[in-house]
């Protein structure tokens, strides 16, 4: 009875060995696989592709580490430790969401995917190590994802289906295509980067003064949007969304414009006074 509880028991150690990694670790069946030659990120549950995203992961090549890890902990708001700065501040580099990895023999609280201020980085290679997402994307990513799953991070010019074969999981559907970069259409108070230096031009180049930093959404940025949005009666949150960035543009291109100067065919009805604006089809006659 005991050598064939034994046998029995050594048959499914010896069977079990030889099963892929991928589908001994993975968490619910799902997977996480970042690519930092094309900046891609992917999540695959159910072996199928669900969702496909644009990182930002290390400045240098050897800064976000390579191998298989796996999500030791998700948190919400974390603090910046380093500058202080609490979780769910606007200005923490790390978002609001976490998922640690265990990275170079650490437990989660050096190398994680999570949010940041700088929507204008993702796509690009800008971080100290971890990957970067949208606030908004790693959010979803956060509510879905489970502790332990497994998280291959590669340089690779082959497909996500091929990299993930090439670890022992066996996966389809990597051809769908990346979630567009929209997020940096939204800047506010915290984000820093060349989005948010071309909104300052804009304002600027209107007649709005602000003293902030080159390239920092800060309390005299958010101040001038608001009162952008005041004199163009849009709602006033101080936060540079689609309708801000929209109208702001307009203005742009309008104050680009070559002047128009009226000829005797715009008198209308015989009048004679007119007021010059700067272009034909904001071009008003009016009385004096």
């Amino acid at each position: 009875m005991f050598k064939k509880g034994l046998c029995s028991v050594l048959l499914v150690l010896f069977f079990g060995s030889m099963m892929p990694v991928g589908e001994v670790s993975a968490s619910n069946e799902q997977l996480i696989i970042i690519n930092k030659a094309n900046n891609n990120l992917i999540f695959y549950e159910n072996n199928r592709a669900v969702e496909l995203f644009y990182v930002a992961t290390g400045r240098d090549q050897s800064l976000t580490p390579e191998g298989q890890f796996n999500i030791v902990n998700k948190i919400k708001n974390r603090p910046y430790y380093k500058e202080d700065i609490p979780g769910g501040d606007p200005s923490n580099p790390l978002g609001n969401r976490w998922l640690g990895l265990d990275a170079n023999g650490t437990h989660g609280n050096t190398y994680a995917i999570h949010g940041n201020n700088n929507p204008s980085s993702i796509g690009t290679y800008a971080s100290a190590g971890c990957v970067r997402m949208y606030d908004e994307q790693v959010e979803w990513l956060f509510d879905t994802v489970e502790v332990d799953t497994p998280v291959l991070i590669v340089t690779s010019e082959l497909s996500f289906d091929s990299i993930a074969e090439e670890n022992g999981f066996n996966v389809e559907g990597a051809h769908i295509e990346a979630t567009p970069i929209v997020s940096s259409d939204i800047l506010r108070y915290g984000n820093i980067g060349e989005s948010v230096e071309k909104l300052q031009n804009k304002l600027k180049k209107l007649g709005y003064h602000m003293e902030d930093a080159i390239g920092s959404y800060g309390e005299d940025t958010k101040e001038v949007v608001k009162q952008f949005q005041t004199d163009n009666n849009l709602e006033i949150d101080g936060i540079a969304g689609k309708e801000t960035e929209t109208l702001l543009e307009k203005r742009n291109k309008r104050a680009d414009a070559p002047l128009y100067i009226p000829s005797r065919t715009d008198y209308i009805n015989g009048k004679e006074s007119y007021l010059v604006t700067r272009t034909k089809t904001d071009y008003k006659i009016k009385n004096y």
